[in-house]
């Protein structure tokens, strides 16, 4: 069996640590470089219901993509619930290994998944200069609305669903994807000529202002389902090289909806 520490190097020789960004909190947050691994559990989030779900499947070590403790702490007392999450783990000698901004960068990364989870080509970056966000071509052109609910059928169900803005019956050849907040990439997607942009987290004032300056559609799913696929595909890579090592490591996907919404509730009246 791999130690820990053989395990995280391979982790972080897909994920580069020096390629998350500067206000980034990535890679190992507790965990012994010397303990055997044969069990790996992903996951998006670190919060308790991963930590216990890790416990029950007998995992050695949990990879999520979202760090625990992103702007850092002065203390892990099990009196907060972030202080709990480690306790539990130490207590079950689990380890817990973050890729975060060093995993969207990647190739493949977060965005890769979202766009093999649609079933969508892709021919390159968003941002080139930081590998961020994908280009992608879909086989045969659809309307927003075909679109859309392509999205809501191979996402992961959340009680959001799919938000869309634009014309239903407009045509989509192009489309731009990017796992997690994604309204900061407005500017590129309408300079690579996107007909859709699907990404999580998009808000009133960006999106208003993107339908004023354009006709782009714009899809918005949770922020949770646009990296859940990321999960799978990191599992797939830790699984490929479990092979060539002969490590025999047992991976699994959490299937646990995390995503912090629990229910949607649409008025049936106007406003007043």
């Amino acid at each position: 069996m791999p130690r820990l520490s053989e395990v995280t190097a391979a982790l972080d020789a897909l994920w580069p640590p020096e390629r998350a960004e500067s206000w980034d909190a990535v890679g190992t947050v507790c965990g012994d470089p010397d303990a055997e691994v044969t069990r790996v559990l992903f996951a998006v989030d670190p919060v308790q219901e991963i930590a216990d779900e890790a416990v029950a499947l007998g995992a050695d070590l949990i990879v999520t993509h979202h760090p625990l403790y992103l702007r850092g702490t002065t203390t892990v007392a099990a009196g907060h619930f972030k202080g709990r999450v480690v306790h539990g783990l130490i207590k079950h000698d689990i380890a817990l290994h973050v890729a975060h901004t060093n995993a969207d960068t990647a190739d493949p990364g977060v965005s890769d998944a979202l766009a093999g989870a649609l079933d969508l080509r892709v021919t390159g970056p968003l941002v080139p200069e930081n590998n961020l966000g994908r280009i992608c071509e879909l086989d045969r052109p659809e309307t927003l609305a075909e679109f859309a609910a392509r999205a809501a059928a191979r996402l992961p169900a959340t009680a959001q669903g799919i938000r869309v803005a634009g014309d239903p019956g407009m045509t989509v050849r192009r489309v731009a994807v990017s796992g997690g907040s994604g309204d900061s990439l407005f500017d590129a997607v309408r300079a690579a000529g996107m007909d859709v942009f699907l990404t999580a987290d998009l808000r009133h004032h960006p999106v208003s202002e993107a339908t004023q300056h354009s006709p782009l559609g714009l899809v918005d799913a949770a922020h949770w389902a646009t990296e859940w696929p990321w999960c799978e595909q990191a599992a797939a890579q830790l699984d490929e090289i479990s092979d060539r090592h002969g490590w025999d490591l047992r991976v699994h996907v959490s299937k646990t909806v995390t995503d912090p919404w629990s229910f949607h509730h649409t008025s049936p009246g106007a406003p007043n």
